[in-house]
């Protein structure tokens, strides 16, 4: 009803006056004792539902499972380049997975593999959490890691925009001062 008071009437009733107002009746709670129904046009409820369900996705956080490959016997550089790869994903609020493999004869030396673990804990420890691992799992040692909490979601544009702008301070700061010449002499000269 267009004031939503509320009324007790039987189901005939309800219907026809529905049908008076244009409107259609839509039974709500119909375990209830007794049951509730609505009178409404059934078009704008559900577009008022979905437009409801529509806006509490928005503010929901989508998160994926990036996945980084390492081998044991990863050298320092490549494994740095990796590891750059999953700070990115982690400060853009990823989990992370990563794998270390072993090929061949490599799985007799499961050592090697721990060690590059425990590195990879101690280089994400203020960035992560382990979610699991690490486990060795067949060939693989897996570990998971997911973001910390609370952690915000970095902007590469803002840190980029900040990097130029410091240095063109730095650049201007640096730059030799030269006075104004007056008929071919500096000004300071003529003082």
């Amino acid at each position: 009803m267009p004031d939503s008071t509320k009324i007790v009437m039987k189901t005939s009733q309800a219907i026809e006056k529905a049908k008076e107002l244009g409107l259609d009746l839509i039974e709500v709670s119909p375990k209830a004792k007794p049951p509730v129904c609505k009178i409404v046009d059934v078009g704008k409820y559900k577009y008022e539902l979905e437009k409801k369900t529509k806006e509490s996705k928005k503010h929901q956080i989508k998160s994926t499972v990036k996945e980084m490959r390492m081998s044991p016997k990863i050298q320092d550089h490549d494994y740095q380049t990796k590891m750059t790869h999953v700070k990115r994903f982690l400060e853009e609020r990823h989990k992370v997975k990563v794998n270390i493999l072993f090929k061949g004869r490599e799985i007799t030396h499961q050592e090697l593999g721990m060690a590059i673990a425990k590195k990879t804990q101690e280089d994400l420890e203020d960035l992560a959490q382990l979610e699991s691992g690490p486990r060795l799992i067949g060939r693989t040692i897996t570990l998971i890691y997911s973001p910390s909490p609370g952690g915000k979601k970095s902007s590469n544009k803002k840190a980029n925009n900040e990097k130029v702008n410091n240095e063109k301070v730095n650049n201007e700061k640096n730059k030799p001062t030269t006075g104004v010449k007056e008929n071919g002499k500096d000004k300071n000269e003529n003082q």
